[in-house]
């Protein structure tokens, strides 16, 4: 017990025993500097110099942009960026397949490779393969009730309630006899117009051209996107008046009739009408004769 009692006080000793830093000219011996101090006033400066330093580093990283410069810290502006990028390239993936679906629907357009099964009866939306799942579809007795009231407050009704219903008008293209209707089921999916040599063939609708350019098959053709997921397509056209991009306006000429291509069996106009990369008749929107 003696020696530890010892061993503590030598410690004691050499910690708090006064010591004397000089600093001499090295020429002339003569003192510059003194300081006194001991073995624990330097411990306890190097502790708080040691503490200050950390909580000063610690406030730079935390607190100030000088964090930047560190290898491998993330600056606010590459993560700004960094997020800016992956917004703009999520925006990009959906342009660009909305852009693979629209040229695949103009390859369609100008190939008619089309498989009449897949239509319904309209010829614009597919049709499910999945077969309807049996349904309840009896009136509940406050169906009945419902129904029991609205016809109470009809019958007295003197004004006919008319059912929403989406129509549109179009331009026609071209006056004539149609020679050649349209028919999913021959997969002939236009009507083919009679006309003189050199007729004007005009624009349905406002729109801007996509495709004006000769095919071995159709001969001079033309293909006009209007709003709405309409494209019209003009075929067998003797020549053309306008060029790909031109925007142009309903009634305006675009073409003139004739009889061009490979397919072509007579001055004519073959003439499509697509919506949403599905063909329709456009008997149901224009009148040609």
């Amino acid at each position: 017990m003696s020696e530890k009692r010892l061993k503590r006080q030598l410690l004691k000793k050499k910690l708090f025993t006064k010591n004397r830093l000089v600093i001499l000219n090295e020429d002339t011996f003569e003192e510059m500097f003194s300081l006194r101090l001991t073995l624990m006033n330097v411990f306890v400066v190097a502790t708080i110099g040691a503490i200050l330093i950390i909580t000063f580093t610690t406030y730079i990283i935390a607190f100030t942009p000088l964090r930047e410069f560190i290898p491998g810290y993330a600056s606010n502006k590459l993560k700004k960026d960094a997020t800016e990028l992956a917004i703009k390239s999520d925006s990009l993936a959906f342009a660009l397949k909305n852009n693979e679906a629209y040229i695949a629907s103009i390859k369609k357009v100008l190939t008619g490779d089309l498989e009449f099964a897949k239509f319904n009866k309209d010829s614009i939306l597919v049709s499910k393969n999945e077969m309807p799942q049996a349904e309840d579809l009896q009136p509940t007795e406050a169906d009945l009730q419902l129904r029991a009231e609205v016809e109470r407050e009809d019958k007295y009704n003197l004004f006919e309630k008319a059912q929403s219903k989406e129509s549109i008008v179009l331009f026609p293209p071209i006056k004539g006899l149609v020679t050649q209707k349209f028919s999913s089921k021959n997969k002939h999916f236009a009507v083919d117009v009679a006309a003189t040599k050199n007729t004007p063939i005009k624009a349905i609708l406002n729109g801007t051209i996509v495709f004006a350019d000769w095919t071995p098959s159709s001969g001079n053709v033309i293909v006009l996107r209007h709003n709405n997921g309409f494209i019209s397509v003009y075929k067998n056209l003797a020549s053309l008046t306008t060029s790909q991009g031109d925007v142009v306006k309903t009634g305006e000429a675009i073409a003139l009739a004739g009889a061009t291509g490979l397919e072509s069996d007579g001055i004519h106009l073959h003439f499509e009408l697509w919506k949403d990369g599905y063909p329709i008749d456009p008997t149901q929107f224009i009148e040609f004769e």
